[in-house]
């Protein structure tokens, strides 16, 4: 009798993703190809913030098709990365948005000083005091003291209104995900969400306070999410429109 034995498959290698540049309008923009074996076709996405783009192919696709893809969607790309440019000048007389509206920056002309917000004749204005190198971390510095002011208030609110109490409460510049919840109960939120409209600040404090019940996106958690703010459907398509504008910006 001869042994015998069973010949093992060697499961074929992972897919590897690939990166490039490809230039859209002129500008360079790193290009991240990934192949996944359950797709059927190709899928573009710029990333948050209008910086990056990701494509997701077939595996084994030609790098041909892929080129023919890219060719066809430039024009796209082409107006769909147009809304980055321009929307906000981080310089005086430049604009920033607080709470969804936009405030045109003045330099106080003094060294030392708070940075300030307010209205005059109609227009918003944020005064920034320092020197013009200082200016773009001023503001930053503004935008997350708002950030804490406003989401230490609703998360005390919303958790009281569910019977938990978070962990802890910090803020991030997230690029992936505007607010999280860990199984603990820690919340972080990205500072970046005080420059959209009341209603969607309150939505995300809503939605991360609302994981402290339902760890989950199944239908209790969004009914609760629904019954802490009630403007949860309207918040979400502002982000889902407008949220990768709020990433655009370069504070660095």
């Amino acid at each position: 009798m001869f042994p015998s034995f069973t010949r093992r498959r060697t499961p074929p290698p992972a897919p590897v993703d690939t990166t490039r540049e490809i230039e859209v309008a002129g500008k360079m923009l790193p290009l991240t190809i990934r192949q996944n074996s359950r797709a059927t076709r190709m899928t573009l996405r710029i990333e948050p913030g209008g910086r990056a783009l990701k494509l997701t192919i077939p595996q084994g696709l030609a790098d041909r098709e892929v080129n023919a893809f890219l060719s066809r969607h430039q024009g796209w790309l082409m107006t769909k990365l147009a809304r980055f440019s321009g929307e906000s000048q981080l310089e005086e007389g430049g604009t920033i948005l607080i709470r969804g509206v936009a405030h045109r920056i003045e330099r106080s002309g003094k060294i030392r000083g708070l940075t300030e917000a307010f209205v005059v004749d109609d227009e918003a204005i944020l005064r920034v005091s320092g020197g013009e190198e200082h200016l773009r971390r001023r503001i930053v510095d503004f935008l997350k003291k708002e950030a804490r002011h406003d989401l230490d208030r609703l998360v005390a609110v919303y958790a009281g209104r569910v019977g938990r109490r978070p962990k802890s409460l910090s803020l991030k510049d997230t690029r992936s995900r505007w607010g999280s919840c860990s199984a603990d109960g820690a919340l972080s939120f990205s500072w970046r969400i005080v420059m959209a409209p009341p209603k969607v600040i309150a939505y995300l404090a809503a939605h991360e306070v609302a994981h402290l019940k339902e760890m989950n996106h199944g239908p209790d958690f969004w009914a609760l999410c629904e019954k802490l703010c009630p403007d949860t459907n309207d918040a979400k398509r502002w982000l889902r429109r407008n949220g990768t504008m709020l990433h655009a910006i370069d504070f660095d």
